[in-house]
């Protein structure tokens, strides 16, 4: 505990504000109000903004929410573009394939769902949380976990503001701020920092599949009136990608002739020389998809990694005086293509096993969390589709004859499990791989990284300390470069690492203020010597309705 730094008490405090963030927070709200008891409910978001910092496709699965606030579609929310058509295609390099819609998994139709802005839902589910009494701070990104000597957490400390880079305080210094809380829980997404810190700890995976991951890259079209079919949403799979590398891409058409297009990746591919970002790129010049951004006007972009291991990548969730919630425990539907939903739910389900213990002085572990879960429809959902994402270690063509069976046949009762290994393990060494000669950018459907970055209104601070720490700076060049071509530099979507030659020699150049904040330089890392931390808070991207 540090004696320049205020402190602050609450009941409860969460790190994220998220969906299962925010859904944790209303529904604690909603069940103290109903039994009129005080708690003290406190958010910190390391966005400049609530919604700055969230970026999905998405289209919208509303179970959770009816649960959380049945009444919504009464209440002033977000546009939301119900869904009309949905298509699944095969790309080769010229030509595609429309799968009958009747083949689709069930998982996999859209029936009564919605295309949103993920940023734009969450901006508004705040607003519903402020209304019972939560207190959220955007602009404070939490930075240390605060434990007791009895191994208990007891809150999260919010970064310092005005250090230059060497950490020492400028004129503009600012201490931060301790939240104690009697529980804490954690719903920062995708391969947090704190979380991150949290698993090694508490050995939280010590029981689980290692964690598998996706990039997922988007960009938002403004496109012609002819080419906008409302409600529309697509699916492809295939090219550009090989055929033993795990992805597909969306199209969604939401209000106001724009156009939500991504691209998603997963992390466990095997050639250094690919590129996500290249990948997507080349996506967007087939015939197939040309012709819809021809004539339009690309407004945002941004990138973020997915959390892909499903039910058995599941850690423990809980540790003495926290728990997990959401992306950052990793309760992503990969073969619905949705993780709102869930991540909602293990917020609410976090909220009501909590509501009664603390009640406890002190607050016990909440081991009827992971009950809840597996009772619920959650547990139900994500156990029965446990399968598919790891059988296209048998190639594109035999993950989908086995995600047929499993979802046909089997129905998600299969007496196995296949399991997951770590992303960063599966490189190829460059001198066994096959070079990819990608297109350069036209600038109309093409585009290179730092345009792009630009379109993220990402912004940091000049002189503030690097958020992206070299564990071993010898590393980068003896290693990556040597062995595997420097990947850094392909599997960033944003243009933050790049090699340059000085004097005859190589070394890494990071380029910190680009980062877009979609870890997965920490995760794809062969050597696993980036580190990725929060920076100032306020700081990265800002997302305008992603």
């Amino acid at each position: 505990m540090r004696s320049d730094r205020e402190k602050m008490e609450y009941d409860v405090v969460i790190v994220g504000a998220g969906p299962a963030g925010l859904s944790a927070a209303i529904k604690l709200k909603q069940l103290s109000n109903n039994s009129n008891k005080e708690l003290s409910v406190c958010i910190v978001e390391k966005g400049p903004e609530v919604g700055a910092h969230i970026l999905s496709g998405a289209v919208f699965e509303t179970t959770a929410l009816n649960e959380l606030l049945p009444n919504w579609k009464d209440m002033p929310h977000p546009k939301m573009s119900a869904v009309t058509e949905e298509k699944f295609i095969f790309l080769n390099k010229n030509r595609s394939i429309k799968l009958p819609n009747i083949f689709l998994p069930k998982t996999m139709k859209n029936h009564k769902n919605y295309i949103i802005s993920l940023a734009n839902m969450c901006r508004w589910l705040a607003e519903e949380a402020e209304k019972l009494g939560v207190e959220i701070y955007p602009g404070f990104a939490a930075s240390e976990i605060l434990i007791d000597t009895d191994n208990k957490v007891y809150g999260v400390a919010t970064g310092d503001m005005g250090l230059d880079v060497d950490r020492n305080p400028t004129d503009t210094y600012e201490p931060g701020v301790e939240l104690h809380a009697k529980f804490t829980l954690f719903g920062e997404g995708c391969r947090g920092s704190l979380t991150k810190i949290l698993m090694e700890t508490y050995n939280l995976e010590e029981n689980s599949d290692p964690q598998t991951y996706a990039i997922g890259i988007k960009e938002l079209w403004e496109v012609s009136s002819d080419q906008h079919k409302l409600g529309q949403i697509t699916h492809t799979i295939g090219w550009p990608l090989d055929k033993n590398t795990y992805g597909g891409s969306f199209i969604y058409h939401l209000e106001d002739n724009q156009v939500a297009i991504g691209f998603v990746v997963g992390l466990d591919y095997q050639n250094p020389f690919l590129s996500p970002f290249d990948e997507f790129q080349q996506f967007k010049t087939h015939p197939l998809i040309r012709p819809i951004l021809e004539n339009g006007k690309r407004i945002s972009y941004g990138a973020r990694a997915l959390v892909e291991g499903g039910y058995q990548s599941l850690p423990k969730l809980t540790f003495p005086g926290g728990a997990l919630i959401g992306d950052s425990a990793g309760f992503l539907n990969v073969p619905k293509i949705k993780g709102t939903h869930t991540a909602m739910k293990s917020g609410m389900l976090a909220a009501e096993s909590l509501i009664n213990a603390l009640t406890e002085e002190p607050v016990q572990e909440l081991f009827s969390y992971r009950k809840s879960i597996e009772k619920s429809w959650l547990g139900n959902e994500l156990k029965s589709v446990r399968n598919i994402r790891p059988s296209f270690k048998l190639g594109l063509w035999g993950g989908l004859a086995y995600s047929a069976i499993d979802s046909y046949i089997l129905r998600g009762k299969a007496p196995w499990t296949f399991h997951h290994e770590h992303d960063h393990k599966q490189l190829t060494f460059s001198a066994k791989a096959q070079k990819i000669d990608y297109p350069k950018p036209d600038g109309v459907i093409t585009f290179d990284k730092l345009s792009s970055v630009f379109l993220s209104n990402t912004n940091h601070q000049e002189g503030q300390p690097i958020h992206l720490v070299i564990k071993d700076e010898d590393i980068p060049v003896k290693v990556n470069f040597e062995k595997y071509d420097g990947p850094e530099a392909r599997f960033c979507p944003a243009g933050v690492y790049e090699y340059v030659k000085e004097s005859g020699i190589n070394r890494l150049q990071i380029n910190a203020s680009n980062c877009v904040h979609c870890k997965t330089c920490d995760i794809k890392d062969p050597s696993q010597n980036i580190t990725w931390t929060s920076p100032q808070g306020g700081d990265g991207p800002n997302y305008p309705n992603m």
